[in-house]
């Protein structure tokens, strides 16, 4: 416990830094996800703690696990105005099943909206400005309040998830927050049999071909054995929405990533 206190809230500067986020993949390194959400929430290390769910294809087991450490925690959901009706139906269902008290649906800024994307269809030229305006500005303005977030990622699920730690330093924040990956070194059949151990119900676009799902005009079908997030912005050069900014091989940002906005 001693350790743990060490890495508490900063009161001046950076809140984490990359050697507290070394510290903690090293403590919880053989800790299962549900002690390491129970400790993580108990000891207070992340004083203002929240998670990131898109609820998509498999939302429903990290979500099932916050449930049972802590049912109030503030649940972020961008709500783009481009999701699957099935998506928005899902979160509803998941919400009540699950007793989750803390939602909070996230819009893109109007004004944005009217000045960068008024026929809505940015997405179709421009997708990594569509998700700017859509997901990374409204995210980065509700998180200016958290020390830590939690977030659904998988190692399975792409390549350039293989090599994720649980816990990283946010790149799109310059103060330090924590960004923690608790389920990175699940699979897919750990996924599958959660579900069919809690009986959680799945997404309706599961069956029908989509295991990632964003929103509808980004989303494809993938085909039996393809990379699971493959249908994801099929066509470009682009393998995540912003909210999740890949580092390069030397830890630098990508171009056209400003952590500033």
């Amino acid at each position: 416990m001693n350790e743990m206190r060490a890495i508490d809230r900063i009161d001046t500067g950076p809140r984490f830094t990359e050697a507290d986020a070394e510290r903690l993949n090293t403590m919880f390194a053989d800790a299962d996800a549900l002690g390491m959400l129970a400790t993580l929430i108990d000891s207070g290390i992340a004083e203002h703690l929240g998670i990131v769910s898109s609820f998509g294809a498999e939302s429903a087991v990290l979500l099932h696990l916050i449930a049972q450490v802590d049912p109030d925690m503030p649940v972020l959901f961008l709500e783009t105005g481009k999701h699957f009706p099935e998506t928005l139906a899902y979160r509803d269902t998941l919400v009540a099943q699950l007793g989750l008290t803390g939602l909070v649906n996230l819009m893109p800024d109007e004004r944005e909206l009217v000045a960068k994307d008024e026929n809505g269809l940015r997405w179709s030229y421009d997708p990594d400005g569509c998700c700017e305006i859509r997901k990374v500005r409204p995210l980065a303005r509700a998180l200016a309040g958290f020390d830590a977030t939690l977030t659904g990622r998988k190692a399975f699920q792409s390549a350039t998830r293989a090599s994720l730690p649980r816990f990283e330093i946010d790149t799109s924040d310059a103060q330090g927050r924590l960004k923690i990956n608790p389920l990175i070194d699940w699979d897919a059949g750990r996924i599958a049999a959660y579900f069919e151990e809690h009986d959680l119900p799945r997404h309706p676009l599961v069956e029908q071909g989509y295991p990632s799902i964003g929103c509808s005009p980004c989303t494809s079908k993938v085909a039996p054995g393809e990379d699971p997030r493959s249908g994801r912005w099929k066509g470009w050069d682009k393998t995540e929405c912003g909210i999740h900014v890949p580092l390069s091989e030397d830890g630098e940002l990508p171009p056209g990533y400003d952590p500033a906005f």
